[in-house]
Order: C-alpha cells, then structure tokens, then sequence
C-alpha cells in the first residue's frame, strides 16, 4: 500500500512563512503528479499548487508570486513553501500524489492545519 505523511502546519502571524513536506513510501511504481490542496471551515475543498513529473507547475491564482512547490524525487517527497502568509490561507492543507499500482489513483496526506493569525 501506499503511506503518506505530512509535516510543517502549525500558527503563524500574517506575513510570515511555513514549509510543508510530505512523504510518500510504499509500492510506488510509477507517479506522474503531486501537490497540495487546502480546505477551509464552511469551503469547498481547493486546489493550490501542483507538480509533474514533466515539471510543469500550476497555481491557484491567490497563492501566485507568495507559494513555491518543489519536489524531490529521489525522496519521494513533496514541499510546500509559503511566503507572506494571509489569514486568509488559514486551512487544513492535504498533499496528494497521481500513483499507478493497478491504475491511476490519488493518494491523500492526513492533512495539516495552518493558522495565520496575530
């Protein structure tokens, strides 16, 4: 099966900075994607940030210019930066990584919370 695991959440002032991690092990033959959403109380899950294999990065508008993912694919591991955090990113964030076993399918973090706020 396939584990993965977060890190970095926790409480920040406006402004300020967090790096997440998340690691993933198991039986991982093959990936072709990672990356993060986020869900805040009474929203809709969102996608934030997100990394191909072939390197392509997407963001959601709000977090462009601020969030930076990177991946480090002997690790099997996926980072989140976050620069000049808003109290608006305040949510639990939940990595993802595309795996193939038998067929393509999401496997999910446990989610982390980050609370920006003063």
């Amino acid at each position: 099966q396939v584990q993965l695991v977060e890190s970095g959440g926790g409480l920040v002032q406006p402004g300020g900075s967090l790096r997440l991690s998340c690691a993933a092990s198991g039986n991982i033959f093959s990936t072709n994607a990672m990356g993060w959403y986020r869900q805040a109380p009474g929203k809709e899950r969102e996608l934030v940030a997100t990394i191909t294999d072939g390197g392509r990065i997407d963001y959601t508008d709000s977090v462009k210019g601020r969030f930076t993912i990177s991946r480090d694919s002997a690790k099997n591991t996926v980072y989140l930066q976050m620069n000049s955090l808003k109290p608006e990113d305040t949510a639990v964030y939940y990595c993802y990584f595309h795996i193939f076993l038998s067929r393509w399918t999401n496997y999910w973090g446990q989610g982390t919370q980050v609370t920006v706020s003063s």
